[in-house]
């Protein structure tokens, strides 16, 4: 006897419910998938951004070495640069005629707190998508988990109805709801491998964004930058 179970007939057969559970899956998955992949691209542009740092300290002026960095709008060295720039010219520029709240800060002190909210404000938009990678990966078992009760709820109050009982049809019905479970966890296990990945990803290179913060913040209060390991 045929007895189609599957995906397609857990659709066909399940109710609003069901298929309401099918979609959040199905997007939760996709979603994923595209703040992964988006989030891949993104870092491994940004890594090959460090290899222009060493024409940036090579440069002969602080504008030629802003120069030296391509795609400035999207370059977060450049935007780091060009901010501990614009704070040291703004410092520097009051007259004590008109004396601002910053000037109750050394320059030493007003240059690292500006570089530091430079390097805050990137590192924060490094963490886009976060959150949904994380959420879908502590949510969607329990969405999968709830669409699998449902599914089993519905195929005993059928099976109750009829009259009968027999194996072949309970397991079909049941194993067909327990599909729920196995999409729940299909979906929670790439995101939060995901969310780890990007994570650790994010972590290392808001400590290549650290180190040249400090060599700027260097150069900016001694005039010279602080090589490795001095």
């Amino acid at each position: 006897m045929n007895t189609p179970f599957g995906l397609a007939n857990l659709w066909l057969e399940g109710d609003a419910v069901t298929r309401f559970v099918a979609l959040t899956l199905l997007t939760c998955s996709v979603v994923t998938w595209v703040i992964l992949l988006s989030r891949i691209w993104d870092l491994r542009r940004l890594r090959k951004l460090t290899a222009e740092l060493d024409q940036f300290w090579r440069a002969t002026s602080y504008e030629q070495g802003l120069s030296a960095f391509t795609n400035s709008v999207s370059n977060p060295f450049y935007q780091i640069a060009k901010a501990a720039s614009t704070a040291s010219i703004h410092h520097q520029s009051q007259s004590s005629n008109h004396r601002e709240l910053l000037q109750t800060l050394n320059y030493s002190e007003w240059m690292s707190r500006s570089i530091k909210n430079s390097i805050d404000s990137v590192a924060a938009s490094l963490q886009k998508g976060l959150t949904f990678l994380g959420s879908t990966g502590a949510i969607t078992p329990f969405i999968g988990l709830f669409g699998t009760v449902w599914g089993i709820y519905h195929a005993l109050i059928a099976i109750s109805s009829s009259g009968s009982a027999q194996i072949d049809q309970v397991a079909g019905p049941i194993g067909e709801a327990l599909i729920m479970t196995a999409l729940g966890l299909a979906v929670a296990i790439p995101a939060v491998l995901s969310f780890n990945a990007l994570n650790r990803a994010n972590k290392l290179f808001v400590a290549d964004l650290n180190r040249f913060g400090n060599d700027l913040l260097a150069y900016f209060v001694t005039g010279a930058r602080v090589k490795s390991g001095e």
